[in-house]
């Protein structure tokens, strides 16, 4: 039996509500619906790719012209979480009972950026994205050098979060924080499959110079593999970042590439032996030189995985015996993103005044307004639908191993042993009880 979170004509109707908010109404009501939307989206979207169904998310979102401003909200939550959640942490006033609304504002960048991954495979949402693809482009390039600086910098990414967050005597405000750092890391390796998708469909001269001449990115994907953050050693095991957690990879395995390293090098294979990209790369002494270090990488059992392989092999031996020529100029007008400049520029000095006005107005909820939210998202995760989308079994709420058991009242945790859930109890009160109260509300509205 097909599971659907969205039907077509409902969906057809919510995509053509989509649009730009100012960062004073992140986490409001109106804004907060339409991430209830985008949600849906998202979710539908993965079930209808991985079903090979009609992506009829997708052919909305193309048709109606709206994913620059998908673009647009990711990017204004990016800047949201840089300027205004660091003084919401350093405010002293702010003690809020519940930190579900700010929970939702950070993970409201993931589930965008995951809702592109899946429809930017596709070539005509490339062309649908129309100018918003250099802000996409430039923000793909500020998630992977990151991604390579903090790697470089602390030599470790993605903390074990579910280990910092069960710690007694962590703050709402802490525990906020170690997730949104976790997710940082989830969203670079998005990036680096959204920036594939570019390289694979994008032949716009500005998108083309904007990523080979601004922004150098055959250099950041030499420098992210030479780092390669999805993978760490630990305790003598290897373990490497495959479906949203850290696994330990056998002996055997160890030489097979994963999807991030697929991406990489696809990504790559395109920025160097496209003829459009190559004619605009400059191969100076610098590039050479960093482009040279892939021959290491380029094995024989790799490119057995991945036989196109073999034609980067050729040229990088090509390019270490002989210098191409200079490239080409082109004498157009460049454009250039307009997204985060904007709303940088629209919204300086006013930071503070921003955080101050959400912590009153927007991040103290009352318990009705709680309620409503719950009951929302409760009909939004509709628990056989969600089992779909798990790639593997759930994990425990206390420890994180596998669990088989879900909380008796409210359906919606986990848990390996009835240990686990009393120790988990405390912290889960709160929210299994508003979903409990939710869902006796909404059968009584049914019943009426």
């Amino acid at each position: 039996m097909d599971s659907s979170v969205i039907l077509f004509g409902e969906a057809e109707c919510l995509v053509r509500t989509l649009q730009t908010f100012s960062i004073k109404e992140v986490g409001t009501p109106r804004w907060f619906k339409q991430h209830e939307h985008i949600e849906k989206f998202n979710m539908q979207a993965i079930l209808s790719a991985s079903a090979m169904h009609d992506e009829f998310i997708k052919e909305l979102l193309v048709s109606d012209g709206k994913i620059p401003v998908l673009v647009h909200e990711m990017i204004l939550v990016e800047v949201w979480k840089q300027k205004v959640f660091p003084i919401l942490c350093q405010l002293q006033d702010f003690n809020p009972k519940s930190t579900f609304q700010i929970y939702m504002v950070i993970h409201h960048e993931a589930t965008v950026i995951n809702l592109l991954e899946t429809i930017m495979f596709h070539q005509d949402s490339c062309e649908a994205a129309d100018d918003s693809l250099l802000d996409l482009v430039d923000y793909c390039h500020r998630k992977l050098t990151l991604l390579v600086s903090k790697t470089i910098n602390e030599g470790a990414t993605n903390p074990d979060t579910h280990s910092l967050t069960q710690k007694a005597d962590i703050s709402c405000i802490e525990e906020l924080q170690i997730q949104s750092a976790a997710l940082e890391f989830e969203i670079a390796l998005k990036a680096l499959s959204l920036l594939r998708y570019i390289t694979d469909h994008a032949n716009s001269i500005s998108v083309i110079n904007r990523m080979l001449c601004t922004h150098n990115m055959p250099c950041v994907l030499v420098q992210l593999l030479d780092c390669c953050p999805w993978s760490r050693h630990t305790a003598g095991e290897i373990e490497k970042y495959i479906n949203g957690k850290w696994q330990k990879i056998p002996e055997e395995d160890r030489i097979k590439m994963t999807k991030v390293d697929g991406q990489v090098w696809i990504a790559l294979y395109n920025l160097l032996l496209k003829e459009d990209y190559q004619r605009k790369y400059d191969f100076n002494s610098y590039n050479k030189n960093q482009l040279l270090k892939l021959r290491n990488f380029l094995t024989e059992v790799l490119i057995d995985q991945l036989p196109n392989l073999m034609e980067l092999q050729r040229f990088l031996a090509l390019l270490a015996v002989q210098d191409p020529g200079p490239p080409k100029k082109w004498l157009v007008l460049e454009q250039v993103p307009e997204m985060w400049n904007h709303i940088v520029h629209e919204n300086s000095g006013k930071w503070k005044a921003v955080a101050k006005y959400q912590v009153k107005e927007t991040f103290s909820p009352s318990d009705n307004d709680l309620m409503q939210q719950g009951h929302s998202l409760a009909q939004i995760y509709n628990f056989d639908v969600m089992e779909s989308l798990l790639p593997e079994k759930p994990k425990c709420g206390s420890c994180g191993k596998e669990a088989t058991k879900r909380c008796s009242q409210c359906q919606g945790e986990w848990y390996c042993h009835r240990e686990c859930q009393v120790k988990h109890w405390p912290k889960h009160k709160t929210v299994c009880q508003l979903m409990v109260t939710q869902k006796l509300q909404g059968e009584l509205d049914m019943n009426s």
